[in-house]
């Protein structure tokens, strides 16, 4: 009973009704196949410069011992058992002090914010429910939703904005049917987040409505020209945000993330995780919980260097400002920059691919086949390298075109 109660009546209200000819259930198996996943699959581990991640450039075990004092006593006397289904209490207890102090109740340690967010998605939605999500926006924001029949309402963020979030359109969609806000700021792949002034905009809107407010943070800790956003769940009880290692701190490898949602949410996630992961890692969670505790020193270099990167990024941009435009990133250390003359990258990406090792992500993996996402958080020279071929790639490319018009 606790675990419909949780899902079925989480404020003490009635759950919306399902719309009128709302998406039918359908098996998870059916989900729709992720295609950036898909597009990394085969391509990732033959790259010789790779500008196409979302993340900071990567720690090696050996430099996070040495920045952050894990002594090898620590890791010889870790005992491998079971974690607890929430995770380690020193974990939960770091990621409470940095993201939700007072509430450490809230906190669950996951499988990076991927299992976090279908999880959570799992545990809130039933066919029929209506979900408001991004577009462009991170497949996991839209397809899960999707593959557990819910049904989508999207915020579109416009190019012609440069992806700026119009918190006036998502008032628009809004209403007592909603079950759920999906977002994710700073966003992939644009970089785009909203001013101070529309954040709250946002968080008094969905506190006001009563629906779940699903807040993807995974670039939290990487924000330029703008104030850092804080955790919603300070603001709007219904909130469950997500946040990762795997971004900002350079750790993908790690697999270590963590949910910060209402009690009776984490109670219904915990009965889920039983079927699939159980428990995350103990040693995962040891080094995961000493670089939370001593957060800014894996942070700071990765940030310096992030904000080199984005000059070097946007003088590229400038430089070529017949061939490319580039909305400003404004978090994280992915672009999305527009090849107007370009109909669809994804050949040209693959050409790059080949005679030049250089790895991006094509904009038709986010719905908008003549951009690219270019990720700009490894090392410089490797930016600068692969700036270069997609510049002599596109240049290639569009003169013939030139000339035929």
């Amino acid at each position: 009973m606790r675990f419909r109660s949780a899902l079925d009546n989480a404020s003490g209200s009635p759950r919306p009704l399902p719309l009128a000819g709302a998406a039918p259930s359908q098996a998870l198996g059916d989900i729709e196949p992720a295609r950036l996943e898909d597009w990394f699959r085969t391509r990732y581990f033959d790259a010789r410069i790779d500008v196409s991640s979302s993340g900071a450039q990567n720690y090696t075990l050996g430099r996070l011992r040495t920045m952050l004092g894990i002594e090898t006593g620590e890791l010889d006397t870790l005992m491998f058992r079971d974690s607890p289904s929430l995770g380690c209490e020193p974990l939960r207890a770091a990621v409470a002090a940095r993201y939700a102090p007072g509430r450490l109740e809230r906190v669950m340690v996951t499988h990076g914010s991927t299992e976090g967010i279908f999880l959570a998605l799992s545990a809130i939605l039933r066919p029929g429910d209506e979900v408001v999500v991004l577009r462009p926006v991170y497949q996991s924001l839209s397809s899960v939703a999707t593959a557990l029949g819910a049904t989508l309402k999207v915020w579109e963020l416009r190019p012609e904005d440069d992806f700026e979030p119009d918190i006036s359109r998502l008032r628009d969609l809004v209403g007592p049917r909603t079950r759920a806000v999906l977002v994710n700021f700073p966003h992939n792949p644009t970089g785009a987040m909203p001013e101070p002034a529309a954040y709250q905009e946002l968080l008094s809107l969905l506190e006001s409505q009563g629906c779940y407010l699903l807040w993807d943070a995974a670039f939290g800790e990487l924000v330029y020209d703008r104030a850092p956003l804080s955790d919603p769940g300070g603001f709007v009880d219904r909130c469950i945000s997500f946040g990762t290692l795997s971004k900002a701190f350079g750790l993908p490898g790690l697999r270590i993330g963590w949910c910060i949602a209402p009690p009776d949410v984490l109670a219904a996630m915990v009965k889920l995780r039983d079927y699939v992961t159980i428990s995350t890692s103990p040693l995962n969670e040891l080094i995961a919980t000493k670089v939370l505790e001593r957060a800014d020193r894996t942070l700071r270099p990765l940030r310096e260097q992030a904000q080199r990167n984005r000059r070097v990024l946007m003088d590229w941009a400038a430089d070529h400002s017949g061939l490319v435009f580039l909305p400003t990133p404004h978090g994280g250390v992915s672009s999305f920059p527009l090849f107007p003359d370009v109909p669809d990258m994804t050949g040209l990406c693959e050409r790059l691919l080949e005679d030049d090792g250089v790895l991006v992500v094509p904009g038709q993996c986010f719905g908008h086949p003549n951009r690219l996402r270019i990720g700009f958080g490894g090392p410089t020279e490797e930016l600068r390298d692969g700036l270069g071929a997609v510049t002599r790639a596109v240049t290639e490319a569009v003169v013939p075109l030139r000339r035929s018009r």
